[in-house]
């Protein structure tokens, strides 16, 4: 074993119990009082400066040591997702319909960790920035913080960020350069028919009728207007209409999740969308209104900061935990907006796989991070941290 990761197991129950004192009081977005008071408490104690309040309760911690003119920036977020907690741990959530149900608790709890280790013994020459950042979890916190002028009080040359990864064994970690998580759009289509009774449908228009075959030319977007070797996902996830069976409704509400994992490929889904939508409630006499609503951007991992990450991955835990090149994830995350500002990358480390503790999926009733991974996080941040500001040993 790495004789860092050794340091970092040996201090790791501290931190572990901080990991679950934040569980059993989450706090969804933007609300992330208490979270983000422990946080600046910790920070301030082991001599971190520390500035509270960016982007509403995002929290930055500064170290500075020597002469070195690099400037790292570390990531962990901190918000709680809004459901019932079903694992019956002794540590579970104190608060009905809140809980940590994606891992940010150990985020915050490994990041802590090596802050403590890089406050205390760590060795490096140039200032380090570690972001305590509220609301990933749609909130859009990443982009709070840049508004807020994240990056002109504490500009950063690279920033990486770390989420846990069900399925993949615990302690593994995962890299991967260029497109790594997807965009996520949102659109709501309106249709405005004619209502009337169902025993007479010549005299209205069915928005019901239109809704359904809108439903279906959407699916021929993906497979004949996509490049076949590129990744898109169009989801109708919600059909709103009427109330009784033998009553055509004036309105039908679609809603729609969009993803992909190419700027351009994200542009032509907009456009194909609307312009289908357009042309199909046309042609069955309703009107349609699309309103799209940007989600999160395609998170972009620069190369020369992911060979940083692979190599201290693999001098840390060696090639047979390191997945080299990982595949991409369909899903989104807000450390794409930093990625757009500051080149970067995004770290997977595995959370458990098969029927072991971890391996549930997260946004899961029955989720829980597993506290193995406080020691191998923080020694990947510690050790990451060193490599990027230049040990002075």
């Amino acid at each position: 074993m790495h004789t860092l990761l050794e340091q970092l197991h040996a201090q790791a129950g501290e931190f572990i119990g901080l990991r679950r004192d934040i569980h059993r009081h989450p706090e969804l977005a933007f609300d992330e009082h208490r979270t983000s008071e422990l946080v600046a408490g910790k920070l301030r104690q082991w001599g971190y400066e520390v500035e509270q309040g960016i982007g509403g309760t995002g929290v930055v911690g500064r170290l500075v040591r020597g002469n070195g003119t690099r400037r790292l920036g570390l990531r962990a977020d901190m918000d709680a997702l809004p459901i019932d907690e079903a694992t019956g741990l002794p540590y579970a959530s104190r608060h009905a319909g809140v809980m940590h149900a994606c891992g940010h608790d150990g985020h915050t709890a490994m990041l802590l960790a090596a802050a403590h280790h890089l406050a205390t013994r760590g060795h490096f020459d140039g200032t380090l920035n570690l972001v305590f950042q509220p609301a990933e979890e749609g909130g859009g916190g990443a982009l709070r913080m840049m508004e807020d002028g994240l990056f002109d009080r504490y500009p950063c040359d690279a920033i990486f960020a770390m989420h846990n990864l069900p399925g993949l064994a615990q302690g593994r970690l995962a890299l991967r350069d260029g497109p790594a998580m997807a965009s996520s759009d949102y659109a709501t289509v309106t249709l405005t028919g004619i209502g009337g009774h169902g025993a007479m449908p010549h005299r209205a228009a069915d928005p019901i009728v239109a809704a359904a075959s809108i439903v279906m030319a959407l699916q021929t977007i993906v497979s004949r207007n996509i490049d076949p070797l590129q990744m898109a996902v169009v989801t109708v996830g919600a059909i709103h209409a009427g109330k009784a069976n033998n009553v055509i409704p004036q309105d039908a509400v679609l809603e729609i999740s969009v993803r992909a994992l190419d700027r351009g490929v994200r542009s032509t889904l907009e456009a194909r969308i609307r312009s289908l939508v357009a042309a199909q409630a046309e042609s069955f006499g309703v009107a349609a209104r699309t309103d799209w609503r940007p989600g999160y951007a395609v998170l972009v991992n620069t190369p020369g900061e992911t060979a940083l990450a692979r190599e201290v991955a693999l001098e840390l835990v060696g090639a047979d935990r390191v997945v080299l090149q990982g595949p991409a994830v369909p899903a989104s995350e807000d450390f794409a907006f930093m990625l757009e500002r500051v080149p970067g990358s995004y770290v997977q480390i595995g959370n458990g796989e098969g029927d072991g503790h971890g391996a549930c999926m997260v946004h899961n009733p029955g989720y829980d991070f597993n506290d193995d991974n406080v020691a191998v996080g923080s020694a990947f941040w510690v050790l990451l941290a060193e490599r990027f500001l230049r040990s002075v040993e």
